[in-house]
């Protein structure tokens, strides 16, 4: 859908925010904390980012992008040349990080942009009345983004591990003081997230969640394997070099994808025969287990052919 660039607003060192409202006027389509907007750039450049504002608010969408020097160009591109009053396609909201309302308490972990979901969440459980915390990690007060949103909260803690006698989040005595039925929400940089997932609360399963906003995925470009596209008929070989979506792009055809990392589920496909590579942060173990669906950005095949959905 199309939306137009209303306001800029500086929140950070490196950080800032974006209001997309609709070129009609209208409401935005509802959307639940955790929820996610792919943002079409240019031709073959797409990203994903969080949805910031109350989902209650339907006038317009925000997003908040850090400006990654050392990125693949989609937030330099954002930060460099987005100007107020253009239009912009973006998709409908989509939520691969929901958050369960009816939990008995809520634990929120955010590593730097990786508060960007938290906000949502804290407007709906505020509404709701429920039990919640928040901790939140950043290299310093200059890089800490919607600190004004939060210091009226008693519950927030946040933490410098950049500075001079700063200090990092003790996630392990974080999971160890929650609730044993609550649900914990982790999403910032890898590192972090790995440490979460390590830390090994015993939670029950599905009661920890993750989001990566970016990872240092190794991406399978071994090639040596043929695609066969179950409803197209089309034979694709993949070479060495390339990824499966670079084969597939080459070939014709049309496939979704955002992130090219492994992280967003936009161009995930239903495997039919074969055994995935897979290299992404978005499948659980019991998907990639049970080998029915493959990220194509990034993952590749350990058998000699792959039978996809397409």
């Amino acid at each position: 859908m199309r939306a137009r660039l209303k306001n800029i607003r500086w929140e950070a060192e490196g950080i800032n925010s974006y209001i997309l409202e609709p070129v009609d006027g209208g409401l935005m389509p509802a959307f639940d904390p955790g929820a996610h907007v792919d943002v079409q750039l240019s031709p073959g450049l797409a990203r994903s980012y969080s949805l910031v504002n109350d989902p209650a608010i339907r006038g317009y969408y925000e997003i908040a992008v850090h400006h990654a020097i050392d990125g693949r160009g989609g937030s330099r591109h954002i930060h460099e040349k987005w100007q107020v009053g253009q239009i912009l396609e973006i998709s409908d909201p989509k939520n691969n990080f929901p958050m369960v309302e009816n939990a008995s308490h809520t634990v929120m972990i955010g590593g730097g942009i990786g508060i960007t979901p938290m906000l949502p969440m804290i407007a709906r459980l505020e509404k709701l009345g429920k039990s919640w915390e928040l901790h939140y990690v950043a290299a310093s007060p200059e890089r800490a983004a919607y600190v004004d949103r939060l210091s009226d909260f008693e519950q927030v803690e946040i933490a410098y591990d950049g500075i001079p006698g700063g200090r990092r989040l003790d996630l392990k005595a974080i999971c160890a003081a929650a609730p044993a039925d609550a649900h914990l929400y982790c999403c910032g940089p890898t590192g972090m997230l790995d440490a979460f997932v390590a830390t090994n609360c015993d939670r029950p399963k599905g009661h920890a969640h993750i989001e990566y906003f970016s990872a240092e995925t190794e991406m399978a470009t071994e090639g040596g394997y043929t695609l066969e596209l179950a409803k197209s008929g089309k034979t694709i070989a993949v070479e060495e070099g390339e990824t499966m979506l670079d084969a597939l792009l080459s070939a014709g055809v049309n496939v979704g994808f955002a992130c090219s990392e492994g992280i967003c589920g936009t161009c995930e496909v239903k495997v039919l025969d074969g055994i995935p590579d897979h290299r992404d942060h978005f499948l659980s173990d019991d998907d990639k287990a049970a080998n029915k669906s493959i990220m194509v950005c990034c993952s590749g095949s350990k058998s000699a052919n792959l039978v996809l959905d397409i």
